[in-house]
């Protein structure tokens, strides 16, 4: 009977969106990890290789549920981790831990070692005060520091250092699984082989499992069980470290072994360069995503993605090349049709040979060849072409939106305007009659003894009221009127009736309709 794996992912896939606009409308998604699926078990160390931008980051990631993959399985442990609660998310982190690349980044300046390491201790309940001060020494001296580096800060420690506070920090909940994101790629090569040995010998005494995100094949090579090869997004080979570097099916994979040094100066290795960078995640090619770099490319790969094949028992491989290929000589029959496929597309890019240059005539030497004809991409082509349309449609909703915009505020600017002026011009009114009233010593009949009358700036100039209201007014004493308009009512007492003496004024009451 198989023992249930430790970590088993299945058919991860996580798509970054792109928006454009004012209103985020979606026009693209970036094809960061897609289908990806692979199983780790106890104990067990796998390598995730490829080059940058092949998605070995965000898959390691989104099995943390740092970042929420698109869809997709992730059990742990026998616990779904996409659909787990946050109390019991919350105690999976316990067991699954992260080492990140850049051990300067990865660590709070601001916070001291006691406190960098001794935090997940005292928030998963498991040490205080000075028992935690015990047990960070006690990770301190097994990952190779000195116990009095407790109080010390991130910045006054060395690279090497640093990862190995990473480390501890890594290993202080006792976990299961540990996901190295490229742990020693920033280091010097002499303390990337310390922080290596450090690392295995830690997943040995600890039961630990690994996965060994990298790009140095040598190091993969010499911590992990089983490796899996990553390319824009798929998984595009995953077999035993062994059988990987002695038997690699996948193209790409025999391009990046073919990149590693040899130590021996008098042994010749053949070297397999590829042409070109990485296509964009975010307009994969169809096909097999490796044909536009492929040497040994065929017809069908640029229409047909290629399933997963088996040539041997955990030997997975996506490539047509391995169709069909089973038993003991599997890897030479693939290897011969790989090399036969690399002669056959190099032979249809040399040019044919040329006469000798004295036979020919000197008019036909001076032309020069025709420049080849340009490839023509058509799914490029036609994305090209309808990008202009796509612009033109998106300015013109986002214009309709502005003239929506703009003719509420049109009709909602103008009242309010309208309403402020009425009152400055209510209260001009009524300063004018205790005025007159202070002058005359008697309250007009009417607002037109007062030829009140001021020159519209908003609302009807037909009405005999410039700003859409008329104001109404009568006496209702020798020393009180009311002065009124559709909206207020005031209501007014002059006192110190003396033609050479100041009037005085108050509002006895005010009432809004």
């Amino acid at each position: 009977m198989t023992e249930t794996p430790l970590l088993r992912v299945e058919h991860l896939t996580k798509h970054f969106p792109v928006t454009r606009g004012l209103l985020g409308r979606k026009v693209g998604a970036v094809r960061a990890v897609d289908d990806v699926s692979f199983t780790i078990d106890k104990g067990e160390t796998l390598g995730l290789v490829g080059e940058s931008g092949s998605g070995k980051t965000t898959a390691g990631r989104c099995v943390l549920r740092l970042i929420e993959p698109t869809s997709g399985t992730v059990v742990f442990d026998g616990t779904d981790v996409l659909t787990a609660p946050p109390d019991e998310l919350r105690r999976l982190r316990r067991s699954m831990q992260v080492i990140f690349q850049d051990p300067y980044s990865s660590l709070n300046p601001r916070l001291r070692v006691i406190d960098l390491v001794g935090e997940a201790l005292e928030v998963h309940g498991l040490t205080r005060g000075a028992e935690t001060e015990k047990r960070v020494s006690d990770l301190l001296r097994r990952v190779g520091l000195s116990p009095s580096s407790l109080n010390r800060y991130p910045h006054e420690f060395s690279g090497g250092q640093r990862q190995r506070i990473g480390v501890a920090r890594a290993i202080a909940l006792e976990p299961k699984l540990i996901i190295c994101d490229e742990p020693v790629s920033a280091l010097d090569v002499s303390i990337q082989a310390q922080v290596v040995n450090l690392l295995q010998d830690l997943g040995r005494e600890l039961g630990l499992s690994y996965l060994f995100i990298a790009h140095d094949l040598s190091v993969v090579r010499h911590l992990s069980h089983r490796v899996a090869v990553m390319y824009l997004g798929e998984l595009v080979e995953l077999a035993p470290v062994k059988r990987l570097f002695e038997a690699p099916a996948h193209p790409y994979t025999r391009a990046l072994l073919s990149a590693i040094p040899v130590p021996d100066p008098t042994k010749k290795r053949r070297r397999l360069v590829l042409a070109g960078d990485i296509p964009s995640p975010l307009d994969p090619p169809p096909g097999c995503r490796f044909h536009t770099r492929c040497p040994a490319v065929m017809d069908r790969c640029k229409d047909e993605s290629p399933p997963s094949y088996e040539p041997e028992p955990g030997h997975g491989v996506r490539c047509f090349h391995a169709e069909g290929v089973v038993g003991d000589g599997w890897f030479a029959e693939v290897e011969a049709r790989i090399e036969a496929r690399i002669l056959e597309n190099q032979s249809a890019t040399l040019e044919p040979p040329r006469a000798v240059l004295g036979t020919i005539p000197r008019q036909e030497q001076s032309v020069p060849p025709p420049p080849p004809a340009p490839v023509r991409n058509e799914p490029l082509a036609e994305a090209a072409r309808a990008t202009p349309v796509k612009r033109r449609r998106h300015w013109a909703q986002t214009a309709g939106i502005g003239l929506v915009l703009l003719a509420l505020l049109s009709r909602a600017v103008p009242e309010v305007v309208r309403r402020y002026a009425s009152e400055r011009e209510l209260d001009a009114l009524r300063a004018e009659i205790v005025a007159k009233a202070r002058v005359t010593g008697s309250l007009p009949a009417s607002l037109s003894e007062l030829g009140w009358r001021l020159p519209p700036i908003l609302g009807n100039r037909k009405t005999s009221d410039p700003w859409g209201e008329p104001y109404r007014y009568r006496a209702l004493g020798p020393n009180r009127f009311e002065l009124a308009s559709q909206k207020t009512v005031r209501v007014t007492e002059i006192t110190g009736w003396h033609p050479d003496g100041p009037a005085k004024s108050s509002t006895e009451a005010t009432s809004n309709k």
